[in-house]
């Protein structure tokens, strides 16, 4: 599990520097494997804005900038980048800042043009090994304030390794609760709110294979933009988790299951023709993973599926043909438990691991499906807009985890 120290600290934060921190987790089972930073050593980085930006007289794949860094002049800039635009707001390497590697800036002409200063891209900053032209912020960002203040990069990136009887710490929300009992302070959780329903859409639920799959959430969200980018605080939490970003959607449901733990999962509801089944495979039923591998299924296998087709491997792996795309407008959101000793096995019975896999056969709590939903719709209606239906539950109270008096 590797997650950010500066995440954890929101939720509770010790009087400890991250050394004291990492040897009271290592000392408390949880042993830390290690730490690095998330960002290379650089100084001299503000953000800016790109106030002109025109195509550079003398080379094609360059442009012209000013960029406003706050200072009593505009800074003439000449960028390479595919996405510099007007407007942007950028990361800019100011004559002097020195970057990883210890390349410091320097006035220059490039092509006969003037450029003080450069327009960063993440790899160039320590932040990313490669990286598709230069960093695009936010747009509120504070024009001149200085870049790692900003992102808040003097962080690390802190790696445990769990044993397999610790499963509740494979979130932010287990790691805090243990850091506030060893530190004797209280847990700081982000307020979730149940997300009201605006359409009546719903899909029925069936729970054919009960003691295997004894609570399953689920809800359609319909008319998601998913052209719409996924914001860089969500990208960059999940970035110093070692997790990268792939879609808005995928990205929330990745963001919930490292803050809370659970694994969830997204549909394209219009490739699911009437009600979820929860059931175990046919033997020698096949389903195309989205890694685009066909398996075919042994019948002791847990399976999400519609009325005329197999949707994903239960806790394990998503389907290719019913997963989401970026032409989808509606999705079907699920979060489940799963019992862990049907779970245990199975991925590696198929040459697979994965994070839901690693999570559900070591156990996730049976009580948190319905706010990992309430969490992932309320990001979600946040980033790609949507309306959201009712949360379906299916149920079979008799097969959930009984808990265990405490006297």
């Amino acid at each position: 599990m590797k997650f950010s120290e500066s995440w954890l600290r929101e939720w509770v934060n010790p009087a400890l520097d991250s050394t004291a921190l990492s040897e009271q987790l290592s000392m408390a089972g949880l042993e830390v494997d290690g730490m690095d930073k998330v960002a290379g050593d650089f100084h001299g980085v503000v953000v800016g804005e790109v106030v002109e930006c025109g195509k550079h007289p003398e080379a094609d794949k360059l442009q012209v900038t000013k960029v406003n860094i706050g200072g009593a002049e505009l800074l003439d800039i000449v960028c390479g980048a595919k996405n510099c635009r007007l407007g942007l707001k950028v990361a800019v390497a100011t004559v002097g800042a020195v970057l990883p590697g210890n390349f410091e800036i320097k006035k220059a002409k490039l092509r006969g043009q003037p450029s003080h200063g450069m327009l960063c891209s993440f790899s160039e900053l320590g932040m990313a090994d490669d990286s598709d032209g230069i960093i695009e912020l936010p747009a509120d960002a504070p024009i001149g304030q200085d870049l790692r203040q900003y992102l808040a990069l003097d962080d690390l990136s802190i790696e445990v390794d769990l044993t397999p009887n610790r499963a509740d710490c494979l979130g932010i929300k287990g790691l805090a609760r243990e850091v506030a009992v060893l530190n004797k302070l209280s847990v700081c959780e982000p307020e979730i709110s149940a997300v009201p329903a605006t359409i009546s859409d719903s899909k029925a639920i069936q729970l054919l294979a009960p003691a295997a799959c004894p609570r399953y959430l689920g809800r359609v969200i319909r008319n998601v933009n998913l052209s719409a980018a996924s914001p860089l605080w969500l990208t960059e939490k999940l970035r110093r988790c070692g997790v990268r970003s792939i879609d808005p959607v995928v990205d929330v449901t990745n963001y919930v299951l490292l803050e809370l733990g659970h694994p969830m999962h997204a549909f394209d509801l219009a490739k699911l023709d009437g009600d979820i089944q929860v059931r175990f495979a046919h033997s020698g039923e096949k389903l195309t993973l989205l890694d685009g591998n066909e398996v075919t299924l042994q019948d002791n296998t847990l399976l999400i599926a519609d009325q005329q087709k197999a949707l994903a491997m239960a806790g394990i792996f998503g389907g290719l043909h019913s997963g989401v795309t970026a032409e989808t407008t509606d999705i079907f959101l699920e979060s489940a438990f799963f019992a862990p000793q049907l779970i245990a096995g199975k991925a590696r019975q198929y040459g697979l691991h994965t994070d839901a896999s690693h999570r559900y056969e070591r156990g996730v709590d049976p009580e948190l499906q319905r706010t990992a939903m309430e969490r992932a719709t309320a990001l979600l209606l946040q980033i790609v807009g949507g309306e959201a239906g009712p949360v379906v539950e299916a149920v079979a109270p008799e097969h959930l985890p009984q808990k265990a008096p405490i006297l």
